[in-house]
């Protein structure tokens, strides 16, 4: 074997290259992750809130890699849920940077963008599973929610 075949094999099992199959899964994951953190992000963005459509992306890409990463690896699924409790006690803590009490109304702004993340978060990781149509699902209902919700509240007002 030369040394340039034993360099390119070396390579490829520091850097893990998958096979093809394996390649298509973690690039269909990661992007149902990015495309439904994207929608649930658009719908922020276009209410003007901090949380948009990056942060909306980012963390559904995240949460979908932290699951993939170790389900890919063969990690056993009941010890993904350790990675799962760690992202959900974490997100939290994104999630209350965009909540902020206004004093002089005494309203807190921000739970519903807050309530997004934590959510974007359970879609990346749905999707990063291997659950994409959960993913899809939860995305369609949830957007059903932001969208649904204030109308009938308007006009429960009037």
């Amino acid at each position: 074997m030369s040394v340039t075949a034993e360099i390119g094999q070396a390579l490829a099992r520091e850097f893990a290259l998958p096979d093809a199959g394996t390649t298509t899964v973690m690039v269909v994951r990661l992007l149902t992750a990015t495309v439904l953190g994207g929608m649930l992000g658009l719908e922020r963005e276009s209410k003007g809130r901090a949380a948009g459509l990056k942060t909306h992306m980012l963390v559904s890409i995240g949460s979908a890699l932290f699951v993939m990463a170790p389900l890919l690896s063969g990690i056993a699924p009941g010890d993904v849920t350790r990675v799962m409790q760690g992202i959900v006690s974490g997100i939290g803590f994104l999630g209350a940077g965009a909540i902020i009490k206004l004093e002089r109304d005494e309203r807190i702004e921000g739970l519903t963008t807050a309530a997004g993340i934590w959510m974007v978060s359970a879609v990346g990781m749905a999707a990063g599973m291997g659950m994409e149509v959960m993913a899809l699902a939860t995305t369609l209902i949830g957007l059903a929610v932001v969208n649904t919700i204030p109308r009938i509240m308007r006009n429960a007002e009037r």
